[in-house]
């Protein structure tokens, strides 16, 4: 979870995550959790921005060959 989502936008300072789009965030993620774990596998959810957090993976589990990412697309107004 990037604390960056929850603050205001960019032009506006409107909320980009707001009650309801974040209830709906956590109940996904808990959801997929739990589909994960009676595959026999996890989920690794971590609060940070992405790049310090992906980084500091990386240096835990230290076997990792292949990072792949998006990138957001901002509209340019």
């Amino acid at each position: 979870f990037d604390p960056r989502h929850y603050l205001g936008t960019h032009c506006y300072r409107w909320p980009k995550t707001g009650p309801h789009r974040l209830r709906f965030l956590l109940e996904s993620v808990k959801d997929l959790r739990e589909t994960l774990k009676k595959k026999g596998s996890t989920l690794v959810v971590r609060k940070g921005k992405p790049e310090d957090v992906v980084c500091d993976l990386i240096t835990q589990l230290g076997s990792v060959t292949a990072v792949v990412f998006h990138e957001e697309v901002r509209e340019i107004l």
